[in-house]
């Protein structure tokens, strides 16, 4: 099979179907312009589907290479056999090709390499061949050497001979994966303040059912030198395997030999190397997961829906330095920037609530979004207390990553004349306007929704959460006339160089058609192509310019609505509306030639022309008054925002200054293997109180009603 029928076999996706997605990405096309606009090629594949096909299309050529590349090697040193090549073209993975070349590679100075040299591999082989004629003194003698050396030598070179089989490597790798354990133990003399890693002290779990966030958690502690991490498993029975595998004569005087040299294979040789082997793949697997968790929890904070058309004041908290905060109008611009000081040292807080309710009044603030970060809960109070009887409501939000974007150079540029911590206040009120927008400021690694995210592959995190910015931006689309160059930089086909032709023609004029754009600087047909699409004129000269139907369709679309008896003028109207739900998608796809995707997304953009998927949503919780945690009862039932999703539970803002933990045993009356899958980053969710520790101020809620 060649690598398009792997792929297929593997995906469960049609050969014509990947054909297609490779000749378009070798082509130039991005993945979010195939997955919107050449579904009628892919068979409507998602952009998930496209970058996993890419991904192992690309991770297959470089099998297929390092297979020709092995397969030369061995040819050179005249070695091949047809039974070594079909073994070697059989592979599916990098490290059994690399098992099955260990035994031709040019090897450093080893105690096998020596001992060849000194000429005893054919005593190796005579070994090897269980005699049972003369005893070891006479096989050994002869070879330049005394007799002890000869056989040591010799059996040197069997373990070597045993270590390089790839097959009884296999054998071995699969035991120890399929009844090995996992096990940590605290390292002597180590220094555990916080107890980080105490359930780690003493723990072992199988290897096959090892939870990738414990195996990341162990791997941390190893690193910071306060756990010994290694496999546990049944040395007696692998030795006793191989044994059966290799002596072909249990009355053979070298029997005795022959098994020291196994052992010594497995001890020296094989478990070394094949550990390394089972916990580094341990450790991708887990790397994956929880880039996949962190992928997952990053997408839904993205699709957060945004609180529009309100006038917003950023809270940033702080006690000694002041609170800042920025009035912000409903498109995100400044109105006003203020410091109080309501909290210790200085406790103006008489002056600070005169302060913030003349704000509110003169701005018409409409909602307060307060960061949840350090001085939250004592801001909180004070904003609470301060807004009673005020037509006012807020929130917390999250600040992670707001102090990166504050001291950036993009925030700088932005407002140049601001300390980083009014720029923070004013991220924090932006984050409740368009929590998209913003966040797209920010390194998706400084979010803060991940889980042992500073533990993993930092290339391949960044390029995954850089996926899914890219895939929520060219999803939603945007404004070209308002859009900033940080979001603009993730719409499809777009670089520096046409960013900043949009930004320059704009600062003239605004955009009235998208045929504009195509005559801008950089913008070749092809970028024209890629990005057009993603790229909306809400208020222009074509009312087609504000849907998400591409331009190569604008001829179909009219042709569309004038099938429909349907006039652009009527665009909104009841009458539109209603023709456009009840015609029949596949009648129309016939009668205009055209395949059935393309239609089905002509109708449904014109029924709801540039939609945001977000207002389709659940609103943002928004609140009048502070909730403590003396105010709780167990048993109670609150409404709560998921903050957080890891693999153990998920964390819920109730209003608190710390989020309450929903354990995944707490999810469902029935069994739950993955968080994911009953809760998002972003929902609104009815929890129950189940524990509270007042002490330790933690709150442990539950998605069930007892």
């Amino acid at each position: 099979m060649n690598n398009i029928e792997i792929l297929s076999n593997t995906l469960g996706v049609k050969i014509n179907q990947i054909e297609a997605v490779l000749k378009l990405l070798e082509e130039g096309a991005t993945i979010p312009f195939i997955a919107r606009y050449r579904k009628e090629a892919t068979g409507s594949l998602d952009e998930e589907q496209i970058r996993v096909i890419e991904k192992e299309y690309t991770y297959l050529e470089n099998l297929s290479k390092r297979k020709e590349d092995v397969i030369r090697l061995i040819e050179e040193k005249d070695l091949m056999t047809e039974e070594l090549r079909k073994q070697i073209l059989d592979c599916t993975k990098l490290s059994d090709i690399e098992d099955l070349y260990r035994p031709f590679k040019e090897k450093k100075k080893t105690k096998a390499s020596e001992a060849i040299k000194m000429g005893l591999e054919p005593l190796a082989k005579k070994m090897m061949s269980f005699p049972t004629t003369n005893d070891i003194n006479t096989l050994a003698s002869g070879y330049g050497c005394d007799i002890k050396t000869a056989i040591q030598g010799a059996k040197y070179i069997i373990a070597e001979w045993i270590s390089d089989n790839a097959f009884y490597r296999k054998i071995i790798k699969n035991e120890i994966g399929r009844n090995g354990f996992l096990e940590s133990k605290i390292k002597k003399n180590a220094v555990d303040e916080k107890k980080t890693y105490q359930m780690y002290y003493d723990f072992k779990e199988p290897i096959y059912k090892a939870r990738h966030y414990r195996v990341l958690a162990m791997n941390r502690g190893e690193e910071e030198k306060i756990l010994n991490i290694s496999l546990d498993f049944d040395k007696e029975k692998i030795l006793e395997i191989l044994k059966k595998k290799i002596i072909k004569n249990n009355n053979s005087f070298v029997v005795k030999d022959v098994e020291e040299a196994i052992v010594d294979a497995l001890k020296r040789l094989i478990y070394p190397s094949v550990e390394r082997e089972i916990r580094s793949e341990l450790k991708e697997e887990s790397e994956k997961k929880a880039i996949l968790t962190f992928q997952d929890n990053l997408e839904h904070l993205l699709m957060t829906k945004p609180i529009k058309d309100k006038v917003v004041l950023g809270f940033d908290p702080a006690f000694r330095t002041g609170c800042k905060l920025a009035v912000l109008n409903p498109y995100g611009e400044v109105l006003k920037i203020e410091t109080i000081y309501p909290h210790e040292p200085k406790k103006e807080t008489e002056k600070s609530k005169s302060i913030l309710k003349e704000l509110i009044e003169k701005y018409k603030v409409q909602i307060i979004a307060i960061g949840n970060g350090t001085a939250s809960r004592e801001s909180e109070m004070f904003v609470a207390d301060t807004i009673k009887g005020l037509n006012v409501l807020y929130n917390l939000v999250s600040e992670a990553g707001a102090s990166v974007y504050s001291a950036s150079p993009l925030a700088i540029e932005e407002f140049p004349d601001l300390t980083v911590e009014k720029r923070s206040a004013i991220s924090i009120g932006r984050r409740v306007q368009d929590p998209l927008s913003e966040l797209v400021k920010i390194d998706p690694k400084s979010i803060g929704v991940g889980e042992y995210q500073h533990d993993v592959n930092q290339k391949e995190l960044g390029s995954a959460l850089d996926f899914t910015v890219s895939k929520i931006v060219n999803e939603i689309g945007v404004n070209i006339n308002t859009a900033s160059s940080s979001i603009l930089k993730h719409i499809s086909g777009l670089t520096k160089k046409t960013i900043n032709s949009i930004l320059d023609f704009r600062k003239k004029k605004p955009f009235t058609t998208r045929e504009e754009v195509k005559k801008l600087p950089g913008f070749t047909d092809k970028v024209f192509e890629q990005s057009i699409g993603f790229l909306r004129i809400i208020d222009g000269e074509n009312i087609l310019d504000k849907t998400r139907i591409h331009p190569e369709s604008y001829e179909l679309t009219n042709k569309i609505i004038k099938e429909l008896n349907l006039d652009l003028k009527e665009f909104g109207t009841e009458k539109f509306l209603n023709k456009l739900s009840t015609c029949n998608i596949t009648e129309l796809a016939n009668k205009m030639s055209s395949d059935i995707y393309t239609v089905q997304d002509i109708v449904e953009e014109l029924q709801n022309p540039g939609q945001d998927y977000r207002d389709k949503l659940e609103d943002v919780i928004l609140k009048s008054d502070v909730l403590t945690i003396e105010d709780l009862k167990v048993g109670m039932e609150l409404s709560g925002t998921v903050r957080n999703v890891t693999s153990f539970g998920a964390f819920i803002d109730i209003g608190l200054h710390d989020d309450g933990l929903v354990h995944i045993s707490k999810m469902s009356k029935s069994f739950v293997k993955n968080p994911n899958d009953i809760v998002s980053v972003g929902d609104i969710v009815t929890v129950y109180v189940i524990n509270i520790d007042l002490e330790k101020e933690k709150v442990q809620l539950s998605l069930i009603k007892e």
